[in-house]
């Protein structure tokens, strides 16, 4: 075989292992084969320098200096994003797009893709006939850094696209580092003697700038497609597509994208993506919201700072860093076993932390954290605070790894973990842990809504035995309150008073309240109002429960499986054998179905938005829910009335263009005081 021939296929063959391993996260083979690959391509290289190409693999080591950086126009400019930082900022900018299209797509809804804003720099990939010819920084927007001799170190970023690429293809996207490199780095630099990193944007920032790429190789840097800029033959008509069609070239584009289709979907599912980003291994400092179908993209159009269809929803993020002197564990009402990281207390957004989430225990295999590590912990947003990662190079001595507990904390059952799953439970019906969090989740203002069961009089009921499932509450004596501490006539007559009136809170709360996996206030009413009796509920079958809008396959088969087991069956028999009632209120049922609501909101669409002076948002939701109404959560075209507090915000403005009635708290007492 001639050296030609040879060195081709050894160019094919680890770009292709490169793929596996850093696209596709699937090695075919093992370390010490891929460096041999390697040493044997460097070998005839060297040997027929004549031979080797701009694209070949070697050219990652990053052997040859550059001088200054040089600079380099952008053919069409790199724009920055709008930002906001409050729903109602977003809501207003939802709006503004849909009102810009309407001659376009009139009253369809305008389609979005919701990604992540990873937290690195911004950087622009030129291929020309598939071949990685210049990576340029954004710099003003207009002219960049050509940083192409360090972008070619990237393990991720392909040097030859594969399949068939446009003549010229400019992606743009995000140069990144993970926490865990990040830990790895600051370890080797401190035994080094250097000074550690802060976090992983400065170094990414610094790094991508080095004139010796040979150090920027060191550094682990990765990177994600998420746009484009000039391009001479692309396919794709929308951003769906266009990730997709990256894909296919052998590119790595930006993970946890999400198409929606209409605002209202985007707002219901913005904070629940939130509470997911933990989940990383980079930093995050938002979602992006962009519209999918790029000739709408060009409809908009952009202003000179920005483009007018996309936007940022930010979260301001806080850090600080601290010792962990213990991991414990607690019990959740459906028996997950989830570790919190003790903290030495340290100052974060104006507050002392001395607790944090470590969420399940692959995340702490995952990040390495032992007892007694310094760690960074923070919080973003409304979300509990949380360790991002360890300060491998503050680890003084040799700590031993933490070994997650085989038995519940509580009553020592085995722990079984989820098929499937990172989480890992306490099954045990009857632990006394789960049944403290059960009841309190069941007393709670979404659930069962009973006044004067709070945290401290849960654990005394269930520590003297007097409460040991549900219906146990509606069973309860003055005289058993009384001999418990700090009861007096007054309190133990208003706790059961608040237990007896929660007997008629209707179908939805008690489906709420009796902690079924997967089912929360949303669900349970959708149930609800389908299955009006609890008969009807446990005689629908699994198909029956997922044809539910909103529902599906998981939730179905957990409520069902819930029913039909004997622990189900035993807490529906003993609430209903005390008089709680198991049928759906009025204001539940479906409005299509035969038990439509009643009430003078019958069959109205109401939103709330702004302060409100009387009522929490759970209240006067249950008020509207109460008289016959339905609690919406965005103004659109079905809405009838909006109650308006102080701030009301975008809401508002588009209430009255709409020419949508808005109320007053008073008006709409005065409203409601109308049912009979």
């Amino acid at each position: 075989m001639s050296a030609q021939t040879r060195i081709a296929e050894l160019c094919d063959l680890i770009r292709h292992h490169d793929r596996c391993y850093y696209t596709l996260a699937a090695p075919e083979i093992t370390d010490l084969q891929y460096d041999r690959l390697m040493t044997e391509l460097k070998g005839l290289e060297a040997a027929h320098p004549e031979l080797a190409t701009l694209d070949s693999p070697t050219r990652r080591v990053g052997d040859e200096l550059v001088g200054d950086l040089q600079q380099v126009n952008h053919r069409i400019p790199m724009l920055s994003i709008e930002n906001t930082y409050s729903l109602e900022e977003l809501q207003s900018f939802l709006v503004r797009v849909q009102k810009q299209l309407a001659a376009e797509i009139g009253d369809d809804p305008v389609e979005w893709v919701l990604e992540l804003k990873i937290d690195g720099v911004a950087a622009a990939l030129v291929y020309e006939q598939g071949i990685l010819t210049r990576a340029v920084t954004r710099g003003n927007g207009q002219t960049g850094d050509d940083i192409t001799h360090n972008i070619r170190t990237i393990p991720d970023v392909p040097l030859r696209l594969v399949g068939n690429p446009p003549k010229l293809l400019e992606v743009r996207g995000e140069v990144y580092m993970t926490n865990h490199d990040l830990a790895l780095l600051n370890l080797s630099r401190s035994a080094a003697g250097a000074e550690p990193f802060a976090n992983t944007r400065n170094v990414t920032a610094g790094t991508v700038r080095l004139l010796d790429p040979k150090l920027a190789a060191q550094r682990r840097l990765r990177f994600f497609c998420h746009g484009v800029g000039y391009c001479e033959g692309m396919h794709a008509s929308n951003y769906i597509d266009f990730l997709a069609e990256l894909q296919s070239y052998g590119l790595p584009v930006t993970p946890h994208v999400h198409r929606f289709h209409s605002a209202t979907e985007v707002i219901e599912r913005i904070d629940a993506l939130h509470a997911q980003l933990h989940e990383l291994d980079f930093e995050v400092d938002g979602l992006v919201l962009k519209v999918n179908q790029f000739h709408l993209r060009d409809k908009l159009g952009s202003t000179s700072k920005s483009p007018r269809w996309v936007v940022a929803y930010k979260i301001e993020k806080y850090e600080a860093v601290t010792r962990l002197n213990d991991i414990r564990v607690q019990v959740g009402k459906t028996g997950t076993i989830t570790p919190v990281a003790e903290l030495e207390p340290v100052q974060l957004a104006g507050t002392t932390v001395a607790r944090a989430s470590l969420h399940n225990a692959e995340e702490i295999e995952r990040k390495d954290v032992r007892i007694g590590d310094w760690v960074v912990v923070e919080k973003a947003g409304k979300i509990i605070p949380h360790v991002v990662r360890v300060e491998l190079h503050r680890r003084e001595t040799e700590l031993p790894a933490y070994i997650f507990p085989t038995q519940c904390p509580e009553c020592q059952d085995d722990l079984k973990k989820d098929e499937g799953g990172v989480y890992i439970r306490c099954t045990n019906a009857a632990c006394p842990a789960k049944l403290r969090q059960q009841l309190r989740y069941f007393a709670g203002r979404s659930a069962m809504d009973i006044d004067g069961l709070g945290e401290k009089i849960v654990d005394q009921l269930v520590n003297a035995g007097l409460v040991q499932k549900f219906s146990d509450l509606y069973h309860l004596k003055t005289e058993q309150l009384l001999a418990l501490e700090s009861f007096g006539e007054r309190k133990a007559e208003k706790l059961l008073d608040g237990i007896a009136a929660s007997k008629q809170r209707g179908l939805a709360r008690v489906l709420t309240a009796v902690s079924i996996r997967h089912v929360g206030a949303r669900v349970a009413q959708l149930l609800a109002q389908n299955f009006p009796t609890i008969e009807a509920l446990q005689a629908a079958s699994i198909e029956g429960l997922a044809a539910v809008d909103e529902i599906g396959d998981v939730i179905a088969e957990s409520v069902q499986g819930f029913l039909h087991s004997e622990h189900g069956q035993q807490i529906i028999d003993g609430l209903r054998s005390v008089g709680v009632l198991l049928e759906s209120l009025p204001s539940e049922r479906d409005s299509t179905s035969e038990h439509a609501p009643v009430g003078v909101l019958a069959g109205k669409s109401i939103v709330v938005t702004g302060t409100l002076v009387r009522y929490k948002r759970d209240e006067i939701q249950s008020l509207i829910l109460k008289h016959g109404g339905r609690a919406s959560s965005s103004i659109s075209k079905s809405t009838d009335y909006l109650v308006a507090g102080e701030r009301a915000g975008s809401k508002l403005e588009k209430a009255q263009q709409m020419g949508i009635a808005v109320l007053s708290e008073d008006q709409f007492e005065q409203l409601i005081s109308q049912s009979s």
